[in-house]
């Protein structure tokens, strides 16, 4: 018998586990902090310094002493001392965002701890966004209107009129991107199908097709086209020749003088006299613009809207096309295939079908999708299009996209529901089977609703993988920046051989592909949070419809 005191053989194993699961909850929780701590204060406004240094030197810049700059990190760093210097151990030293990127040609700056003399935040210094060479920093001096009058800084009502002229700016900014992208954009598609029927025309009928019917049709639908685009781009014209009238003179940290229209700026703001309340309404503002507009400056300005939409519009494709597919695959296997070497060889393919590298499904999907399926389709119906080399399916889109992201996950789906189809009780098909259902009867009513939150399970961890993805994406449609979204107001209204961008891969463009890497940084850490959170929200969504199957159907053990 064993001693009342004895330990029994498998508790060492039993906090070994625990150890093990407290270690990976730590892992994954430090990572996710990482992320959203950099990720959050990206919006959160940060003091802006006016650095003075002690002497000149390489620190300096512009050879001046002074300079204005955010920290954004504290470093230590070995001294020059330890390669033959005079002195030897580490200092401390300081990375500050300088801005003004047009007068410096750079935006970030390393300096040693040891070379400031003084770090003071004055009130008066401004941080502008601009629409281009990133953010300024600077003292403003005067505004000047176009019929050469002036506002000096000091006058009493100098920052109510910026702002004033900010704001109508950002509204003629809005109204004629809405001309140009809205109407002109739907004038310019209907122009471009005007343009491939009177190529096919020309092609079908040789050089007397413009005396066809159907070309006076068109030419005359082409006049009325070019006039309404004539005076909306003249429309278009003269709010941007408007935005060019109100000038900002303002002197950066080194003492230099810049001056550019009041509309060139998006945002204007004073963050060394903001409060708590100030930067949380501030945060607040800065994260809708990063949700809602769309990008600029190679992505590392703007917002990510369309690579959101791109992604949640990918991910439901993808969703819609492999649910169907995998349920009706394991449906077969696991209910109506004869058992035995074949299904258990399709089942040995299909589990070893999820460990393929992602690009492999890429590379397919790009030989089968792409130029087979969509070069067929082309060839079926797009005829014109092709009579000017230009593919319709037959290149990268977000519907290819989607499909190659289903193939990829399918066996995800398959495994769950064939694993949610034999959890369904034997005597509840009996039961179904002994009161005259069908075997198909009882497959629908029964045993699908009952194994359907164990189904869901396999289309959450499909979702959360195929969101992610990026290597095959990059052969099948996402790309850079693309113009136009999947989804707009044009006819058919639903584009789906459209590019689309992906939040994957503008985290790949911006951490590997941005040319100042200092600058993109923050973006990442930013468009990570919001991919990482645009699963969760997609998850919990399938995860409340899953709980509530599994609460009606409670005789499944899911």
């Amino acid at each position: 018998m064993k001693s009342h005191n004895e330990k029994p053989a498998g508790e060492p194993l039993v906090w070994l586990t625990s150890m093990g699961l407290v270690l990976g909850i730590s892992m994954v929780v430090y990572l996710l902090s990482v992320i959203f701590c950099n990720g959050v204060t990206v919006f959160w406004p940060k003091a802006v310094h006016e650095v003075r240094l002690k002497e000149s030197g390489p620190e300096n810049i512009g050879g001046e002493k002074t300079f204005f700059g955010i920290v954004t990190m504290e470093r230590e760093k070995l001294s020059a001392g330890l390669s033959g210097g005079d002195a030897e151990g580490i200092h401390e030293e300081y990375q500050f965002f300088t801005g003004n990127k047009d007068i410096y040609s750079f935006m970030y700056k390393f300096v040693s701890k040891d070379q400031v003399e003084s770090m003071a935040t004055p009130g008066d210094i401004l941080v502008g966004e601009r629409l281009e060479y990133g953010n300024a920093l600077f003292r403003p001096l005067q505004i000047e209107y176009a019929d050469g009058k002036t506002l000096p800084a000091l006058d009493p009502g100098f920052t109510q009129t910026l702002h004033q002229l900010l704001d109508e700016g950002n509204k003629r900014r809005a109204e004629y991107t809405k001309i140009e992208k809205r109407d002109i954009g739907r004038i310019n598609a209907e122009m471009e199908k005007i343009r491939i029927r009177m190529l096919a025309l020309e092609n079908a009928h040789g050089e007397d097709y413009e005396s066809l019917p159907e070309a006076q049709r068109h030419i005359a639908r082409q006049e009325v086209l070019e006039k309404d685009y004539a005076d909306l781009e003249g429309k278009a014209g003269k709010l941007r020749e408007k935005q060019e009238e109100a000038l900002l003179t303002y002197q950066v940290g080194t003492g230099d003088e810049n001056t550019l229209p009041v509309a060139h700026f998006t945002d204007i703001y004073a963050p060394n006299q903001f409060g708590f309340g100030d930067k949380a309404a501030f945060f607040a503002r800065k994260f809708w613009v990063f949700l809602s507009e769309s990008p600029r400056e190679a992505n590392m300005e703007g917002g990510i809207f369309p690579a959101i939409f791109g992604t949640f519009v990918m991910t439901l494709l993808m969703s819609a096309a492999v649910m169907p597919f995998g349920v009706i695959a394991a449906i077969y296997l696991r209910e109506y295939a004869k058992q035995g070497w074949m299904v258990r060889s399709v089942r040995i393919a299909v589990n070893n079908l999820a460990g393929v590298p992602s690009i492999v499904f890429g590379v397919f999907g790009l030989g089968f999708f792409v130029y087979f399926v969509g070069g067929t389709i082309d060839n079926l119906f797009f005829t014109d299009r092709l009579l000017d080399n230009t593919p319709t399916f037959g290149t990268g889109g977000v519907l290819w996209a989607s499909l190659t992201l289903a193939l990829m996950t399918v066996p995800v789906v398959v495994v769950a529901t064939e694993e949610a189809l034999a959890s369904v009780p034997r005597g509840v098909r009996e039961a179904s089977l002994a009161c005259g259902a069908s075997k198909w009867q009882t497959i629908q009513r029964i045993v699908l609703p009952a194994s359907a939150p164990g189904i869901l399970t396999g289309l959450i961890l499909a979702m959360a993988r195929g969101a992610g993805e990026v290597a095959p994406l990059m052969l099948v449609g996402v790309v850079k920046l693309a113009p136009d979204l999947p989804l707009d107001s044009i006819a058919p209204f639903l584009h789906l051989e459209r590019k689309f961008m992906h939040l994957g891969f503008h985290i790949y463009d911006l951490g590997f592909q941005s040319p100042d890497s200092e600058a993109a940084k923050p973006m990442v850490f930013a468009t990570t949070f919001l991919l990482i959170l645009l699963v969760v929200v997609m998850n919990l969504f399938a995860i409340v419809i899953r709980n509530h199957l599994r609460k009606k159907y409670s005789s499944s053990v899911f």
